[in-house]
């Protein structure tokens, strides 16, 4: 497996999770890491990406909610999700996306995060 996403479940309106992402391979080899959801009946999206100088770039709708952050030596991913809201609900995944649009990893399984109203 190179890529295992945890940290999902079920909260409520308002709660927090926090992500993560193991991989099997030493993440400071590729420039961008990222964050994806994927809900039924749609294409998976862009949450929240980190590149390898730190800076970061969320969703509109993620923006003041959630922060990914690496930690290099672990080869981690993290993705903190505060004020979690219903729409925030689907399966989590992270891979690293590559310059032909595609992505370096085949998906992992994904972290399913499920929000109650």
């Amino acid at each position: 497996v190179q890529l295992q996403a945890s940290g999902g479940g079920l909260v409520q309106d308002g709660g927090s999770l926090r992500l993560s992402c193991a991989v099997t391979r030493s993440i400071s080899r590729f420039k961008v890491w990222g964050w994806y959801r994927q809900t039924s009946g749609k294409q998976r999206e862009m949450v929240a990406t980190i590149n390898n100088g730190g800076i970061t770039n969320s969703a509109e709708s993620a923006k003041g909610r959630f922060a990914i952050s690496q930690d290099d030596g672990k080869n981690m991913v993290y993705l903190q999700m505060n004020d979690l809201k219903p729409e925030d609900t689907g399966a989590y995944y992270c891979n690293a996306p590559n310059p032909s649009g595609g992505y370096y990893f085949n998906w992992g399984q994904g972290t399913q995060v499920t929000v109650s109203s």
